[in-house]
């Protein structure tokens, strides 16, 4: 690699890493971000609402890439990446200066969402501008292994937000990071907004678009171009379907879910938590440049597709065997416990929130969210006519109760007698339950204190899973950019990317753990991957074209 290729994709990455860096913060301090800008709700609603604002972002990332795409073919790719990155640095640079709701009322959320959907309309122009720019500076038979360094940048950007805030949890003590230190990461990135446009200015054009504009065959409509003519929104439909859409559910449930499922499935505490995903994503990293370079011998197409398949048949099993040695009690009790909930099943809802405004009331309702909440396995059986729910703990019967029914003290008496019935049944039955000390439970005490048969086990674990996710994500920028003629590959790769990866990734989590609580399985979300995978790899084995050898200048004249 020469110099001047080291300095493109250092310039390129550098500045990526950065903005994932940013978008990433909010995610990792949702909760604590809740408190101080929806501290108007009750602590449920809010977090509900803190995780629509992290969502807002990835929602409006495939606008970003209308957006900003259609600039990049237009104007060219350094001055419109360059004006993502400053959007991005200082939408998020304003976050941790944002006065909360206590101070400023109703107007610091509305702001908190705006600057978040700021973010996510930079992030959605920010990743086509970086890959087009590297794979157009590239060597042909290179191009899968220089823009694999592109493909890190996503993971490097979560390990850092994931370390800065450990640092500054450890340095300032909890207490002071959940009231004013959450604030220090966000501000923090003035830094490395100053490092990214100091490197971004002392790029140069790409000398194909270079070359093109001064040819005088640059697009005047990229978008009309792009999706507006069959012959080349055909492979924005395939690109979406055949590689991102699949490619997006094995990297967010590798990454996101997974640590969503440690967290608040499995009770692991935040920085043992926070510490084993490090870990996995620095053993596991390596992996986006080796399927990279694969990828420019053997293809695209072949590591993608063979990833969507591992992901779906390993899945089932690796998340099993998380939850055995991650909380060995609480899976045991998913072995022997039998926990049932007796119903009319007209009276019971499927709960899925996204808003945080709905009311679940029915005892039925009631019974599967105290459950959910101890992430208990559970079956439901319908009794028409029934006018009671019961939820039976091996045997042991215990009555739900209606809600709105409920006045006066009996509103704070009847809910909180319940939920103690049930978790002392649970308890005795063998199940963690919230306040009783669970010494089998994974618990790690600093960065390094993996040195134990547990942690160990499930650092493993979790780099298979980010393992997956490298090969479906190192070939991907490669795979995307040969689709598209130079002329509108800026904005053609960007959207289906952003709608793959924004919509059907950015929403896993929620849909996921929705679908478990329905089901009363705390692997029934699961699914959800699987099912987009196997898609991915069926249309994807029909239709998307190994383009690996292909001269992605040749069909520009």
């Amino acid at each position: 690699m020469t110099k001047d290729e080291k300095r493109v994709i250092l310039a390129s990455s550098a500045g990526t890493i950065f903005e994932w860096y940013d978008f990433y913060l909010y995610g990792s301090l949702a909760a604590m971000i809740g408190a101080q800008f929806f501290s108007a709700f009750p602590e449920a609603t809010r977090n509900v609402f803190a995780l629509l604002a992290f969502a807002a972002g990835f929602l409006v990332r495939p606008f970003g890439a209308l957006v900003f795409g259609r600039l990049g073919d237009i104007v060219g790719r350094k001055y419109t990446f360059l004006m993502t990155i400053l959007i991005m640095g200082t939408s998020t640079f304003l976050v941790g200066l944002l006065p909360g709701y206590a101070s400023i009322g109703w107007a610091a959320p509305i702001i908190l969402i705006a600057l978040r959907m700021l973010q996510g309309l930079a992030l959605g122009g920010e990743y086509g501008g970086a890959v087009v720019y590297v794979a157009e500076h590239a060597p042909q038979d290179r191009r899968g292994y220089f823009t694999s360094w592109i493909q890190t940048t996503a993971t490097l950007g979560l390990l850092m937000s994931l370390l800065v805030i450990l640092a500054c949890r450890s340095y300032l003590g909890e207490k002071d990071f959940a009231d004013w230190g959450w604030r220090v990461p966000f501000l923090l990135s003035i830094f490395l907004l100053i490092i990214s446009v100091y490197i971004r200015m002392q790029m140069e054009e790409s000398p194909a678009f270079t070359k093109m504009k001064e040819e005088g065959r640059t697009s005047k409509a990229p978008l009309s171009e792009a999706f507006g003519q069959w012959k080349n929104a055909k492979f924005a439909l395939i690109a979406l379907l055949g590689l991102t859409a699949g490619q997006a559910v094995v990297w967010y449930t590798g990454q996101f879910y997974a640590l969503f499922f440690l967290q608040n499935v499995l009770r692991v505490d935040l920085l043992t938590t926070n510490v084993l995903i490090a870990w996995a994503l620095i053993i596991g990293t390596g992996g986006f440049v080796f399927f990279g370079s694969l990828s420019d011998r053997v293809g695209r197409k072949v590591i993608i597709l063979a990833g969507c398949l591992i992901a779906a048949i390993t899945y089932f099993p690796v998340f099993n065997y998380i939850t055995a040695t991650a909380n060995p009690q609480l899976h045991k009790a998913h072995q022997s416990v039998e926990v049932v909930v007796i119903a009319d099943a007209k009276n019971c809802s499927f709960q899925f929130n996204p808003t945080g405004t709905s009311k679940f009331t029915t005892a039925c309702d009631i019974a599967k969210a105290t459950l959910a909440r101890s992430s208990v396995q559970y079956t439901t059986e319908s009794k028409a006519g029934a006018t009671e729910t019961v939820v039976k703990i091996a045997g042991k019967e215990i009555h739900s109760y209606d809600a709105s029914k409920l006045t006066g003290d009996e509103a704070k008496t009847v809910p909180a007698a319940f939920t103690k019935s049930v978790n002392d049944a649970l308890g005795a039955a063998g199940y963690p339950v919230p306040g009783v000390a669970n010494t089998e439970i994974v618990k790690t005490s600093g960065f390094f204190d993996i040195f134990r048969a547990q942690p160990l086990k499930l650092i493993v674990l979790l780099t298979f899973l980010i393992i997956l996710v490298t090969m479906v994500y190192g070939p991907i920028a490669a795979a995307l950019v040969e689709l598209f003629p130079t002329r509108i590959r800026y904005t053609g790769m960007s959207l289906p990317y952003h709608i793959g990866n924004g919509w059907f990734g950015g929403l896993l989590p929620a849909t996921a753990f929705a679908m478990s609580a329905e089901a009363g399985n705390i692997y029934t979300g699961l699914w959800y991957p699987i099912v987009i995978a196997v898609g991915t790899l069926i249309i994807g084995a029909i239709f998307v074209p190994e383009n690996r050898n292909k001269d992605i200048f040749a069909d520009d004249k």
